[in-house]
Formats: C-alpha cells, structure tokens, sequence
C-alpha cells in the first residue's frame, strides 16, 4: 500500500461513565448528564458511525478510584470517575443504533476467565454482525483485587506471562470451531460435523479449560483483539497478540521512535507490520475561527481541579500520595513497585528526575488536566494538518478522547473529518460490513495464530 493510498483509523475513547477521560468534563456546561442511559450513548454513536469512524470503544477499571487517602471519598465528592458502568452491556446499547460502527470493550485478564471472556465476546460478535473488539488488560491496583478477593495486585511481568497465557486459551477456544462446522441439514438430520468442532483440552501454568466453546465463529472469525500495553513486557506482549495497538506519545519525535519500535517488535514476532494498526490518544478542540477554538480551550481547561489528577495517578501507580511530602524524592524500590511502568517512565523521562517526586508526578504527567498527552486546537483546517503531520510517519490513526459530551465528537465530524475526507487520508463510505473490513485487518482463519505465537 502506498503512502498516497493509507488511509486513517479513527476511534472514539469512550468511558462508560459521568466523565470522560478528562475528569472534569462533567463539570462542563455543555456536557450531558444522562450518562445512566442508554441513550447518552446511542447518541454518540449515531454521530461517529454519521462520522464514519472505525469505531468506539470503552475503558474499564474494576474498582472506583480510593488509593487517595485510602478513601473513595474525595473520589465521589468530586466525580473523579465514581461511575463505572459494566462496559459490554452499554456497548451492545449502542449496536442497536448502528449497524457499521466497530465496538470494543476492555475485559481483565488477571480477574476473569478465559471462558468466560471467550464465550462473551464471540456472542458479542455474532450479535453485532462482526463488529466487536476485546480491549486486553491486566488491571493496576489493589483496589481491584480488594474486589475480586486477593490481597494485592499481581506484580507486572507476572500479570503479562499470565496473560499469554490466558490469551492462549481465549483464542484455542474461538478455534474449537473450525470454517463450515455447521450443516444445518435437515434433510439428514445433521446439524454439525462433529469432526469440527473440538476439545480445547488446556493445561497451564495458570488455567485448564477443557471446551469446546459453545460458540462458532463470526463473520469476522473472531473479534480484533485491542492492547495499550507501553512498557518492554506491555510492547511485547502487544507485538504477539494485538491487531490494534493504543498508545501514548508525548510528542510527535518520541511517536516515530514508538512506532518503529512497535513495528519492528510485530516483525520480529513472525507478524505482519503492516496488518497491525497503531494508533495514539489525541485530545482535538475545534471551532470555525482558532480563536473561538482557544476560548473553547481555556473554558474546558478551567473544568480542571488539583485533586482530579493527584486521584488518577493514585489510581493508575497504585500509590497513595495523600500523606507524602510533595517534593519528596521516591525511592528506587518505590518506583520499581509502581504498576503503571509505562506512565512512570514518562514521568521520569519529561522532569528529567531519576527519583522524581510528587510534585514532578503530577506535574509531568499531566494526569487530569489537558496536558495529559497531545491536544490538537484550531480550525479543521489546523487540526488536520497536525494529524496529517502525525499519520505520515508516526501512527496508522488516532484514538480520539472527549472533552465534553457529544459535543467534542460532534465538533470532529463536522470540522475535521469533512477536512481529512477532502485530502484522501478518511473515507466517505464504509467498506464491507464487519469491524475488520473497516481497518482493514485481515479475517483469520481457525489456527492462524499459532503460526506466529
């Protein structure tokens, strides 16, 4: 495919709670506050399959926010994510509105069975007609496994060798049957060729399932498998397993270097590169003049509040930081205990700090505010030479988050996209039916996998 013919990924970050992943969106006049209904959700989904976009899909956390203070408290007094809906039944919400837009949702892998998650989303997938992603986590903090009966988290390459594993057995259940298992034949009596359909028989290090799944396959074979995964463990479990991969670029240099190293590890794996979509999370304020487009940014920034980010990173290190001296240095042992690697890294590359400190972590960060990543403002105009910019060497899309709701992805299709369709880098129209038809990832056949893993 040549550069000229590339066209874009574009995705919605949806949360399926009262904010976005910019925390103080509620607070935003213009936000909507039916987010206990279905209909909060159809409503976007309406204007990004009208937006054409690849897809939607949700985060998950499995615990509401308390590592603060060890108390929700300050979490629900200021709506810093208190609302956490289960993500799969708000997906299927939104099916029921589209019949072309894909649909992801996150499911753990170090709190569910694979089974469980195997049967899930292949039903989710043959009832949206192929159009269902599984966004792979291992989760990141003790408050989860405070929910699920265990005492702490499991340490991070220990959740990562857990889930290949798990992802082994997710994937051999989805292959349990094979192409043209079901006959239907009434005449004969015969319903399926018993000898395609077969035992899993799974024993591991961590699981034994036997099968066969309950199951066949979908129109798309078996749902795209999403990962973000940016640590050395995350990035190799990614370059085995993911078809999608979100990630985070502090800058545009720091994205090439990702991109290359994330595409080089899908090679070295026996993969495609090119069969692999890579997109980072973007935040885009856009307006008819740049001017309205700033003042549109300061009144969004000015939602934020200092507690927003000090309970998100409380979160996400699984660190308390309510009783630490703000300028005190953490030590190595600290650091080396954090669960989000990636996020730590970030913030020790940008201060500069070996041992950074509080005050270097939420400031470096930029966890609750809109220096949390890359914030295109502007025209359509300026928002789609910046993302042209990007997609020319550094990515295969974006992974766009709200800042209000509808209105930040009601602003994108009526600004950008018109934009990007007009210079050939986003379609007009979809292209097939199912989820892998849009992005252009191929159909896998039953078995594929084990070619590559």
């Amino acid at each position: 495919m040549t550069q000229a013919q590339r066209q874009m990924t574009l995705i919605a970050f949806m949360q399926a709670q009262n904010c976005t992943n910019y925390a103080g969106s509620w607070r935003h006049p213009a936000s909507m506050t039916d987010y206990l209904s279905p209909e909060y959700y159809q409503r976007v989904a309406r204007t990004l399959e009208e937006g054409k976009f690849d897809m939607a899909f949700f985060d998950d956390r499995l615990a509401m926010p308390d590592i603060y203070g060890h108390s929700h408290e300050e979490t629900v007094r200021s709506g810093v994510r208190a609302i956490k809906l289960e993500p799969t039944s708000v997906l299927m919400a939104m099916a029921m509105v589209t019949s072309r837009l894909g649909l992801g949702a996150t499911y753990s892998t170090t709190y569910y069975e694979p089974f469980h998650v195997a049967r899930l989303f292949a039903t989710l997938d043959l009832m949206t007609k192929g159009r269902v992603a599984w966004n792979v986590v291992t989760s990141m903090n003790d408050s989860e496994a405070a929910n699920f009966g265990q005492d702490e988290h499991l340490e991070h390459d220990l959740r990562y060798d857990r889930a290949d594993e798990f992802m082994e057995v997710v994937m051999g259940h989805w292959d349990t049957w094979q192409e043209g298992a079901i006959l239907a034949d009434k005449e004969s009596g015969t319903f399926a060729d018993p000898a395609k359909v077969h035992r899993l028989d799974h024993q591991g290090r961590f699981f034994s399932s036997r099968g066969p799944l309950s199951v066949p396959r979908s129109q798309q074979g078996h749902p795209v498998i999403l990962q973000a995964g940016q640590s050395g463990r995350g990035l190799a479990f990614a370059s085995r397993w993911a078809e999608l991969v979100f990630a985070k670029y502090p800058t545009l240099e720091n994205g090439r270097k990702q991109y290359k190293a994330l595409k080089d590890g899908i090679a070295n794996a026996g993969r495609d590169p090119a069969s692999v979509r890579i997109a980072p999370e973007l935040k885009i304020i856009v307006a008819e003049t740049e001017s309205l487009a700033r003042e549109k940014r300061d009144e969004i920034a000015s939602t934020s509040r200092p507690i927003d980010g000090l309970t998100m990173i409380g979160e996400t290190l699984n660190i308390d930081f309510s009783g630490r001296p703000y300028d005190e240095p953490f030590t190595d042992a600290e650091l080396a205990a954090v669960s989000w690697q990636s996020l730590r890294d970030k913030v020790v590359q940008v201060s500069g700090k070996k041992n950074p400190s509080v005050r270097d972590f939420v400031e470096s960060s930029g966890r609750g505010t809109l220096n949390d990543g890359p914030c295109f403002v502007g025209t359509g105009k300026q928002v789609a030479d910046q993302m042209e910019e990007w997609f020319k060497t550094a990515c295969d899309g974006f992974v766009l988050s709200g800042t209000t709701v509808p209105g930040t992805y009601e602003d994108i299709v009526r600004l950008v996209v018109p934009e990007l369709q007009k210079r050939g880098l986003f379609r007009k129209e979809y292209q097939g039916t199912t989820l892998r038809d849009t992005l252009g990832v191929p159909r896998p056949n039953a078995g594929d996998w084990k070619k590559v893993a």
